[in-house]
């Protein structure tokens, strides 16, 4: 007997229902380790950075009034008492009309407010320099904590930590951070026609491809993927893979078993769980309509349809979102036209795309360039065909609330 949807839902309200789940554990990492996770809380500045005013170019520390007025036809002249050498600690304070040599990144001596670069200057003798161009005050310096002022926010809890956040935060000593563990995710493909890659296929036969692309987005995802193999169209042998799953994982991906058949038993195995609950059967996007969303306990289902294109769809729109959520991400699912972080372009419709209101649809579009204009052409074919995200170079999201695209209209293409 066939069921029908029962809980259809806008993209909006799953990311809604996102909040029946808790972030994921959290560890303490060393630095060198950190790189792409989530810190899991506040960092404030230890102390100012940097710790002393210091010089941003070779020159001469120097008084700025003392060079104010100063010009290739009429220059100052200004003498010479010292060199401060990196890493040490001026042992005078600078006087009017004098000048202390110095090097990038040197501490300033007491009395200087700026520095003159070398290239502005001209010895005359072994003690006196020639200043042929004027520097204002906290010129060429950078002043004690104007980086980061001690008890400062650094970075937020829910930040993922970028190379120059790892710099920051060994700028300022902190060689060790709290951050959410790494989401566990395993992956299952099911179906009686699935056999693994390297066997040879007969007629009737697809070979496990989901499998390889769901670990590469979860990799991808900065999250862990646990690949479970592919499981028969038997309600026991999944539902024994299911559970072995949410032992070992956090979040499970079933790519198949999620359309409206006799064969598919992916909803009656998650409702075989004690605490299960069906969050959605049905998103109101495509591709990728027949989607479930389930919780068992405290870990997350997705039942991701078997096409490879749709599932890769759903993914990106539902599912990434979901584990940068679980990660501990602060995530804004107000961002167009993905619901995460990507980089997106500019473009204009090529021709004309239909579309049905009450949807998302997920246009696959080639950019091309021609004179000056950057165009946006779709890659139509039906979605359970490689080749529309093979030669596609992004997407374009079709509101719900519009019945398509005009020809010219400026579009945003999230980039693959």
């Amino acid at each position: 007997m066939r069921q029908a949807f029962f809980s259809t839902k806008l993209p909006q309200e799953v990311f809604d229902s996102f909040s029946n789940f808790h972030p994921v554990s959290k560890e303490e990492l060393s630095l060198e380790n950190a790189l792409g996770c989530v810190l899991a809380e506040d960092f404030i500045a230890p102390e100012d950075l940097p710790r002393f005013p210091r010089a941003t170019m070779d020159g001469y520390a120097v008084r700025a009034e003392d060079t104010f007025g100063t010009s290739e036809a009429v220059p100052v002249w200004l003498k010479v008492t010292g060199e401060i050498k990196m890493g040490e600690v001026p042992q005078k304070a600078l006087n009017r009309e004098e000048a202390i040599k110095i090097a990038t990144g040197g501490m300033l001596p007491e009395g200087a407010n700026a520095v003159v670069m070398v290239e502005h200057t001209q010895p005359i003798d072994e003690t006196t320099i020639e200043v042929f161009k004027p520097v204002a005050p906290l010129e060429n310096i950078t002043l004690a904590g104007e980086d980061f002022s001690q008890g400062t926010l650094v970075l937020p809890q829910g930040h993922r930590l970028r190379p120059q956040d790892i710099g920051v935060l060994a700028s300022l000593g902190k060689d060790k951070v709290r951050v959410y563990q790494c989401p566990r995710v395993a992956i299952i493909s099911t179906g009686d026609e699935v056999v693994p890659v390297t066997e040879k296929i007969r007629p009737g036969q697809v070979r496990d491809v989901n499998s390889y692309t769901l670990s590469a987005l979860v990799e991808e995802s900065r999250c862990i993927p646990v690949r479970m193999g592919i499981v028969k169209d038997d309600f026991q042998t999944l539902r024994k893979a299911c559970q072995k799953a949410l032992e070992k994982a956090d979040v499970v991906l079933l790519s198949g078993g999620s359309s409206v058949g006799v064969r598919d038993f992916t909803l009656e195995v998650i409702r075989s769980f004690a605490s299960s609950e069906i969050l959605c059967h049905g998103v109101s996007i495509s591709p990728g309509k027949p989607t479930i969303f389930a919780r068992v306990g405290e870990k997350a289902v997705w039942g991701l349809p078997g096409q490879v294109t749709s599932a890769i769809i759903v993914f990106l729109v539902l599912v990434k979102p979901f584990l940068h959520y679980i990660s501990g991400e602060k995530v804004d699912f107000s961002f167009q036209p993905l619901p995460i972080k990507t980089i997106t372009v500019r473009a204009k419709m090529k021709v004309n795309v239909p579309s049905v209101q009450g949807r998302e649809d997920y246009l696959r579009v080639k950019l091309k360039e021609e004179d000056g204009i950057l165009w946006a052409e779709p890659i139509l074919g039906k979605s359970g065909l490689l080749n529309t995200l093979i030669k596609a170079d992004g997407l374009v999201k079709i509101d719900l609330n519009v019945e398509g695209l005009d020809k010219g209209e400026e579009v945003e293409v999230a980039l693959f």
